[in-house]
């Protein structure tokens, strides 16, 4: 299979282009320190190194202390010597801590990057990733039972209903029934009906069917 061609593109060239500048700060910070010749050049490589130690050492094991207090160093030690040689520090003078800091600069870097390549990460420094949430769980496949119908012997007894109230009629309604029923035998030669009967009188039907019982 084919390896892939490298693809230079604007945000290839633009980190060439910063790292150049860069290293460039940093050789003359250093050599304006007192470094000369190859050290002033070896400066340079020894920040970045330091800062692509540290910045591997996150990806690969995780977010650690240990990492990101080597990486916060080399950074500023890459962004010092970019504003220092800014125009804001005299690199025909450079102050006296200045010049200790370079020249401390071979042994802390030394030290960083060995405790970077052989010192395990402890557990206990890690940044623990949040856990995956939990998958639920099946659901039992149970099938429901069948509701038990009770038998007919054991079904409660209804309570009885109660009898209808006996309709109590007025004589005087009776009396005024019988003259109406007779009217309407007169006229029509049948006996009137209970519905007639209702509606002549005006009363609910359970009193027409009571009056109707005592016109009989």
């Amino acid at each position: 299979m084919a390896r892939p061609a490298l693809r230079v593109d604007a945000v290839l060239i633009q980190a060439v282009i910063a790292g150049a500048l860069s290293f460039a700060h940093l050789h003359d910070l250093a050599a304006a320190a007192g470094q000369s010749g190859w050290k002033a050049w070896a400066y340079p490589v020894s920040v970045d190194l330091l800062l692509v130690a540290a910045w591997r050492r996150l990806r690969t094991d995780g977010p650690s202390r240990l990492a990101w207090c080597w990486f916060l160093i080399a950074l500023v030690a890459s962004l010092g010597a970019n504003v220092a040689t800014a125009g804001l520090l005299d690199l025909n003078d450079v102050p006296a801590w200045l010049r200790i800091l370079v020249a401390a600069w071979p042994a802390l870097a030394f030290m960083g990057g060995t405790l970077l390549a052989h010192s395990p990460t402890p557990a206990g420094d890690r940044v623990p990733d949040p856990p995956a949430p939990a998958a639920p769980a099946p659901a039992p496949d149970i099938e429901p039972e069948p509701a038990s119908v009770p038998a007919a012997d054991d079904a409660p007894a209804l309570p009885a209903a109660d009898p209808a109230p006996a309709v109590s009629v007025p004589a005087a309604l009776v009396d005024h029934a019988r003259k109406v029923a007779a009217d309407h035998q007169a006229r029509t030669g049948s006996p009137i009906d209970t519905d007639t009967l209702r509606a002549r009188l005006g009363v609910p039907a359970p009193m027409a069917d009571a009056i109707a019982a005592q016109l009989t």
